[in-house]
């Protein structure tokens, strides 16, 4: 009887979630949790699914946005009792790999680049261009700490070194929570926590990830030939459709360029 009535024969569902792009929140066009929350929360909740995937290809960014990203991955995971599944396209570096540890287990391509686990502050100085041009940098502040590192005033080395400390604390927090996540299945290698790459090959015998395996083949081998799929991924506003994108936009897609140019991407 059961076999008259499709809906009683249609396999698990495992809702797929895309996270493509840098993080930040500076812009729709990056990866942020005011924009990832509803796609996260229709993931879960939708149509009961028996696992959420990951598919990642981030250069990272935004530590704090990669850090709220991930906690919603796990408090939802945690609430709903959904095994959460990882796959690395060309890249899970930096705050990419954070929202890669979100999963229960990570998957890559064996030419995927995965880890940098390090923290990064860069900008440019300007100073000598404005006195060129005949122009003066005037600040007041009520303290003197508030015009620290201002790109139009010569680089102090007390600036330097507090934003050092200020990194320096991100890269314990990032370390931490990649120990929390990954526990014994890291190697303990020295450099791990060091800002360095690796191709997937390598990752996996560093335990940065689980192993090599493609989304379709390994979500049927773990779910069976019957899973199904339900895609979840950011919508291209109108103006993004056909072709007019919004200066904000447009410098973040040169700003998300450069930052796959460190990986070699």
């Amino acid at each position: 009887m059961k076999q008259w009535i499709p809906f009683l024969n249609r396999g698990p569902l495992v809702a797929i979630v895309r996270l493509s792009g840098s993080i930040g929140a500076g812009s729709r066009a990056q990866l942020s949790d005011e924009v990832m929350e509803p796609l996260l929360e229709k993931a879960f909740k939708r149509g009961k699914p028996a696992a959420v995937a990951l598919i990642i290809n981030s250069p990272g960014g935004s530590p704090v946005q990669s850090s709220l990203i991930a906690a919603r991955i796990r408090r939802l995971a945690d609430e709903k009792e959904i095994p959460v599944h990882a796959f690395v396209e060309d890249v899970a570096a930096s705050g990419g790999y954070w929202l890669a540890t979100a999963a229960d287990d990570i998957w890559v391509d064996h030419a995927s680049v995965v880890g940098s686990i390090g923290v990064i502050s860069a900008g440019f100085g300007a100073p000598v261009f404005l006195a060129r041009q005949g122009l003066e940098r005037r600040v007041h502040t009520s303290v003197k700490s508030k015009s620290m590192l201002d790109p139009f005033l010569p680089e102090k080395e007390e600036d330097v070194t507090r934003l050092k400390s200020i990194l320096e604390q991100m890269h314990t927090t990032f370390v931490e929570h990649v120990t929390a996540r990954r526990g014994d299945k890291l190697s303990g290698k020295k450099d791990l926590f060091t800002g360095e790459f690796w191709l997937g090959r390598r990752a996996i015998e560093l335990g940065l990830v689980d192993g090599a395996a493609h989304p379709v083949p390994k979500l049927k081998e773990l779910y069976g030939d019957k899973v199904r799929f339900a895609n979840y991924g950011r919508k291209r506003g109108l103006l993004r459709r056909f072709g007019a994108e919004l200066a904000q936009d447009a410098i973040a897609t040169i700003e998300e360029r450069a930052d796959y140019a460190r990986f070699g991407l």
